[in-house]
């Protein structure tokens, strides 16, 4: 056993967390209203104390003191003295073990045992009763880390415009990969595989947006049920890879994945969740935060601090008016940045940190924060626009610089390739990039993140073999999910083995998936949807960690998987070839040549359509015709985007333009179709995007 001195020496109050310097560690830790702390030391395997140490100075509010001779590696933790008053938001327990919310690394896992709990479970007076039983021995543990080299300046850079996400989970994408060892299943070794990235190369990818991967806890609810919290949005802690994902248990693992990804073209966003953390509401554990200083780092109600705001729907919310609390988002942004050289981040819940007192606020502490920051000027900036608190929904109105998740997009584009009426207007407005939520403030169309599945909902597959949710799996008597997810199943609910149901399945998602790509914005694909992956119906699989949720490849991928990756390469290649569909700017039908505008909507015939003909709500099929600069020099792109959401196949006809020559460039209808002339225009059988194009030589 090393032989520690009797006392901490002052230290300094930052930088934050454990900081290792060559000779010893610097113990840095918030706690406004805390009365006394003590460092915690265990021995390597982190199952047993060896020795405590009270941080022997707080400057403003942060406690701190230094420690001689601990070498990194070492396990520690916290135990925070002050009042136990929960109707005044006081919850300190000192017989409860916390984590550091600056840990870099962790070791252990969290064992669920009524001794995690600050109150006694059960007891007469509920929370109001201290629970004095020791957590130590089912709390993971911080560990000691020497901070590596700062990153390189990071290699794969795309501009917003040219910009094609790939939502995935880093388990859920490589647990069945064949040909890597079984161990580095589900970890990063195996996302940062050749086989992965020459897949995502080959769909045109250039960036993948990977679930939570902070460290995060298995609910208890969940584990006792002999689930997981699959998804990941239960942070325990914001600077620390989930171990889970690291086949070797170190941090090292995640950052070469990153830098083979970037070395690849391919860009790598972290879905984060700063909006609540894995402590629940007033009923739940004391880990870390509500134990250390409950009172600044949640939201409470002004009259009940006993209770928590839950504007997340999860139990708490975090207190982000709190200047370090604001301090510990921004510095965990930072570490990922600089540290693993992450290029983005989509913010969970994001309407959440804009929360100020009254409300949401494009000027809030946390938009002034990120924005002013130069170590966060470059990366990408994504926000999930809702929260379920008064007044959550905010598309459009995060600050410049956001891009934003468009459910309107999503929503819209499922029902008018459902064939609902009247949806020609809607539609529109979505392909054109949004303009009526983002076109303002000299904001960009790449603002819209167009997607028609993300994580939590059907996947395409689904959204065409399914009508109803099937979350049986869940252990929640199919309440829990959406319950409207604008989807339908053709015919047959589920699985069928009737040819012409599947062959009709495979033409509207080829539809959806091409709309996603011919649409301005940024177009997002939710993980295997290329491969047509299925649930089973499942639309809420965020507890299930297993085939259910799990990427399939080679041989046990469904037949229907070979034409919808070449597919999904196809409408990704289109995209690229021509800059007018990546235009990052609004299109309003102002003229790009003369009498030919940059933008126009027609009917099938080519008659430009009337307020009464974007009304009627029996028509299902319309034109969209783009005009813009071509990557050949000095030429004119014309595409006419033909779109028919009806049973029948519609006639349409081509534009009158000298000199122009249409050839087609894609029918999801017909997917191998070659590129001919067709000169008289084309016949789109129902549920089926085409798109013909042209080249003129002037400008």
């Amino acid at each position: 056993m090393p032989r520690f001195p009797a006392r901490l020496e002052p230290g300094h109050p930052s930088p934050l967390g454990a900081t290792y310097d060559g000779g010893g560690a610097n113990f840095a830790l918030f706690s406004a209203h805390a009365e006394r702390v003590v460092l915690c030391l265990f021995d390597p395997s982190g199952k047993r104390e060896i020795a405590q140490f009270d941080l022997p100075e707080c400057t403003d509010g942060i406690w701190h003191g230094y420690l001689p001779m601990v070498e990194p590696g070492r396990p520690y933790g916290y135990r925070v003295h002050g009042p136990y008053r929960p109707h005044e938001g006081h919850r300190f327990n000192p017989h409860k073990l916390l984590l550091d919310p600056y840990a870099r690394t962790l070791i252990g896992e969290l064992k669920w045992s009524d001794a995690l709990y600050g109150y006694r479970l059960g007891a007469p007076r509920g929370d109001l009763a201290r629970d004095r039983r020791d957590s130590a021995a089912g709390m993971p543990k911080a560990v000691v880390t020497a901070h590596p080299a700062l990153r390189p300046s990071r290699s794969a850079r795309h501009h917003w415009r040219d910009t094609v996400i790939y939502e995935a989970h880093v388990k859920g994408m490589t647990a069945s990969l064949p040909g890597v060892p079984p161990h580095e299943r589900g970890t990063f070794a195996a996302l940062a595989d050749p086989y992965v990235i020459e897949h995502l190369q080959r769909i045109g990818i250039t960036a993948i947006e990977l679930l939570p991967i902070h460290a995060f806890v298995d609910d208890r609810f969940l584990v006792e049920r002999g689930l997981k919290n699959y998804w990941g949005y239960s942070t325990l802690g914001f600077f620390a890879p989930e171990p889970r994902y690291l086949s070797r248990r170190d941090p090292e693992e995640a950052r070469i994945a990153i830098r083979r990804l970037q070395e690849a073209g391919i860009e790598v966003i972290l879905d984060v969740v700063y909006n609540h953390t894995a402590e629940g509401n007033e009923l739940g554990p004391t880990l870390s935060f509500r134990g250390i200083d409950n009172a600044s780092y949640y939201r409470l109600m002004p009259d009940e601090p006993r209770y928590y705001i839950n504007d997340t729907g999860t139990g708490n919310t975090l207190n982000l008016s709190h200047p370090r609390v604001i301090q510990l988002v921004m510095d965990s942004l930072r570490h990922w940045v600089m540290q693993y050289g992450v290029d983005g981040f989509r913010f969970d819940l994001c309407t959440i940190l804009g929360r100020e007192p009254n409300g949401f606020d494009q000027g809030s502490g946390f938009f002034d924060a990120i924005r002013q920051d130069p170590a966060l000027a470059e990366v990408k900036l994504i926000a999930e626009p809702w929260d379920i608190g008064p007044g959550g929904y905010q598309l459009g109105n995060h600050p410049p610089g956001f891009a934003e998740w468009n459910d309107r997009f999503r929503d819209g584009v499922r029902r008018f390739w459902r064939g609902d009426e009247g949806l020609r207007p809607e539609l529109a407005a979505r392909i054109a990039g949004s303009a009526d939520f983002f076109d303002h403030s000299r904001r960009r169309s790449w603002s819209s993140v167009n997607f028609i599945a993300p994580h939590d909902g059907f996947t395409l597959r689904d959204i065409v073999s399914y009508a109803e949710r099937h979350n049986e799996a869940n252990g929640e008597d199919n309440r829990d999910g959406h319950s409207d997810n604008s989807s339908a199943n053709w015919g047959a609910e589920g699985e069928t083995d009737d040819a012409a149901i599947r062959a009709l399945r495979l033409r509207v998602a080829r539809a959806m998936l091409a709309t996603v790509f011919v649409a301005h914005g940024t177009p997002m694909v939710l993980m295997g949807d290329e491969a047509w992956r299925t649930q089973g119906g499942n639309n809420n699989a965020y507890c299930q960690d297993n085939a259910i949720s799990w990427m399939v490849w080679g041989d046990e991928s469904p037949p229907e998987a070979e034409g919808m990756i070449d597919f999904t390469a196809r409408v990704a290649t289109l995209r690229r070839a021509y800059p007018v569909l990546r235009s990052d700017t609004f299109l309003h039908g102002e003229e790009f040549l003369p009498g030919l505008p940059d933008i126009a909507w027609t009917e099938p015939d080519g008659a430009r359509l009337s307020p009464e003909d974007w009304h009627d709500p029996t028509r299902r099929a319309f034109t969209l015709q783009l005009a813009g600069r071509s990557a050949q020099p000095g030429a004119t792109d014309v595409l006419r985007i033909m779109l028919n959401a009806a049973d029948n196949t519609v006639h349409f006809a081509p534009p009158d333009l000298d000199g122009a020559e249409f050839t087609l460039v894609l029918d999801s209808g017909a997917p191998e179709a070659p590129t001919v002339a067709k000169p008289d225009g084309y016949d789109v059988p129902g549920h089926t995007l085409a798109v013909l194009a042209a080249r003129l030589s002037r400008e």
